[in-house]
């Protein structure tokens, strides 16, 4: 699946991203995470565009993607669930959340679906421990989950 992808990736977003940063080595974390957002992930061919444009080398460029977990080298959901599995939230009730996604959505965490749609993961802790149990959507934290809210969220995404 990811080959497939990947060939069908228009990297002009990439260029463009380049060209709002200065070509240097402090710019590349910037430039990753701008990528990222604009194709949902970060595919081969635009790290080693990232690596030309910025004049950096390919294997720093890889050694950044691969070390902060907020990238992604798999392809990514258009929607992506996010549970916290903090110890506030875990006490709360979130592996059974996790659990009813993984139904719901028929992959598991960690996964995104064959047809692109959504990316299911967990995180250690996001810090709003209050909220919990948290269920982030797409960038928007969720709090106090319960698995009807839970579904509500889901059947919004899969319209």
């Amino acid at each position: 699946m990811t080959a497939t992808v990947e060939a069908e990736l228009d990297l002009s977003k990439v260029d463009g991203i380049l060209a709002a940063y200065p070509k240097e080595r402090r710019s590349l974390i910037m430039v990753l995470q701008d990528v990222q957002q604009a194709l949902r992930w970060l595919p081969r061919s635009a790290l080693e565009r990232v690596a030309e444009g910025l004049g950096v080398p390919r294997a720093h460029v890889f050694q950044i993607a691969t070390f902060y977990r907020a990238f992604s080298l798999k392809p990514r959901g258009r929607h992506v669930c996010t549970v916290c599995m903090g110890t506030a939230c875990h006490v709360r009730g979130a592996p059974r959340l996790v659990e009813h996604a993984e139904r719901k959505t028929g992959i598991r965490a960690g996964e995104t679906a064959a047809d692109l749609s959504v990316t299911l993961e967990t995180v250690n802790c996001v810090g709003a421990c209050a909220l919990g149990p948290l269920v982030i959507l797409d960038g928007e934290y969720h709090g106090n989950m319960a698995i009807p809210g839970l579904d509500k969220l889901l059947k919004g995404i899969r319209k």
